[in-house]
């Protein structure tokens, strides 16, 4: 019989990037970029949040939820740039997340925790726009180890052992 622990590091498979976003300035515009580099102990050069929280770093959204927010909106699915998150990944639980090493293309992340909604979204969505992202936000990273994550790259979790993830993140590509 299979312990909890176990249950929580297997994934049926690797994620994928689809969309990267960044912010110069807070409220500012979304800029959408093919490839961005992260830096270790901030976030993602040219992002407003790039090294002032360690802890929200960077900010992944499941696309899996953009078809979910949009219905419980009333609407299609949602464009990312409305939720003004930095990563659009697909083909994981980004929620398993937590607490857990990953990497993304030459990225070494660590899950932080769930990445809440803020008075923002009632404004960007119309009323109910707050409730809606509820339990839809995605997922805060710290950046361990920085570098280049590009549009198509895999996003995996690290072994059991997540020190092992340090040495062999790049090869797991």
């Amino acid at each position: 019989m299979e312990t909890l622990e176990s249950l929580k590091s297997q994934f049926p498979r690797a994620g994928r990037v689809l969309w990267i976003g960044v912010r110069a300035c807070r409220r500012g515009p979304v800029s959408l970029r093919q490839q961005a580099r992260a830096l270790a102990g901030a976030g993602l050069d040219g992002d407003h949040y790039g090294g002032r929280s360690g802890a929200r770093g960077i900010t992944l959204m499941q696309s899996e939820h953009l078809a979910a927010l949009g219905a419980l909106l009333g609407e299609p699915p949602l464009d990312p740039t409305r939720l003004r998150r930095n990563l659009v990944v697909s083909g994981i639980n980004l929620t398993a997340l937590q607490g857990r090493q990953f990497v993304i293309g030459e990225v070494l992340l660590l899950g932080t925790g769930l990445c809440h909604p803020c008075a923002r979204m009632e404004e960007v969505l119309g009323p109910g726009g707050y409730n809606a992202m509820r339990g839809h936000g995605g997922l805060n990273a710290r950046v361990l180890r920085g570098g280049l994550i590009r549009v198509g790259d895999a996003v995996a979790v690290c072994a059991a052992a997540d020190e092992l993830c340090a040495d062999d993140a790049v090869s797991r590509n």
